[in-house]
């Protein structure tokens, strides 16, 4: 579960920067500088854990000199009142990164969170939970990060992972009067070598012609669970097939009974509820 950290660190500097850290008045007009305390950040919900080392790299941007004990290691279940890390140091220095630590440890955990009820909806069935590009802008690392601390897997990182042909590449190229099989032909021959071609259908049709056609996979977008059995029944073994599209947790299982491989959920990035965390500073 590694993050990219040198992306990530300019991620943290335009949330400092953003938030005026090193312009905060209220802390340097009545807080002395040589003061030294300890705060505790406490969990305030039932969730998973995930950001805390990117908490960490706040602290330490903000002053070096800061001391962060981490208490519960990232990806494990916390409750309320649950205390996940110590912070020792000057409190000016505490105060002023409190804000921006807390943010990405309250957003990443709601991912996270989000992302292990999904995968528990469907445990012991095969199909991985997968997340989207529909993330943040400028905190996509960091969010798809928080995906796997949940258990569930990444889709494409960004547009160069992979070939994804949806239905406007498809109608581009059709008015020029290619056929499906001389799209997945080009995208094939063009593509970087060992890129997945992925396909997106809407009906079983469509994924049939897909799957003739020689995608690697085939996403059945906003299909029934009907059409969505078809299909797994015709295209099995000729290619990989994603759920995608008006996935929740109240139909997940369903949808991987149907026994496809991926099912992709846009809401654990998009929706994902914050779960929240406070910094208690000792009297």
């Amino acid at each position: 579960m590694e993050i990219e950290w040198q992306q990530i660190e300019e991620v943290v500097e335009r949330a400092l920067a953003e938030d005026s850290v090193w312009g905060d008045v209220t802390t340097q007009a009545v807080i002395p500088p040589e003061l030294r305390g300890k705060a505790s950040i406490v969990a305030e919900a039932s969730g998973v854990l995930a950001g805390a080392e990117v908490a960490r790299r706040v602290f330490h941007r903000v002053d070096p000199s800061l001391q962060f004990e981490l208490l519960i290691p990232e990806g494990s279940r916390v409750q309320p009142g649950d205390v996940i890390a110590k912070v020792e140091g000057k409190v000016v220095s505490i105060l002023q990164a409190e804000r921006v630590a807390l943010n990405f440890l309250q957003r990443l955990s709601g991912i996270a969170s989000e992302t292990r009820r999904y995968v528990e909806a469907i445990k012991g069935l095969k199909g991985r939970i997968m997340d989207t590009r529909k993330t943040t802008p400028g905190l996509r690392f960091l969010e798809k990060y928080a995906v796997r601390v949940g258990g569930g897997y990444n889709h494409r990182l960004h547009l160069g992972n992979g070939v994804l042909l949806k239905d406007n590449h498809l109608v581009a190229l059709r008015g020029r009067g290619m056929s499906l099989k001389e799209v997945v032909a080009q995208a094939k021959q063009k593509a970087p070598p060992n890129v997945k071609v992925e396909v997106e259908a809407e009906t079983v049709e469509e994924a049939q012609e897909a799957a003739e056609a020689g995608a690697d996979i085939v996403m059945l977008d906003n299909m029934g669970l009907k059409e969505m059995r078809q299909a797994v029944k015709l295209v099995r073994g000729r290619a990989l097939l994603e759920a995608s599209g008006g996935i929740t947790l109240d139909n997940v299982r369903q949808v991987a009974e149907t026994g496809v491989d991926f099912i992709s959920v846009g809401a654990l990035t998009h929706s994902a509820k914050a779960l929240g965390f406070s910094l208690e500073l000792e009297g």
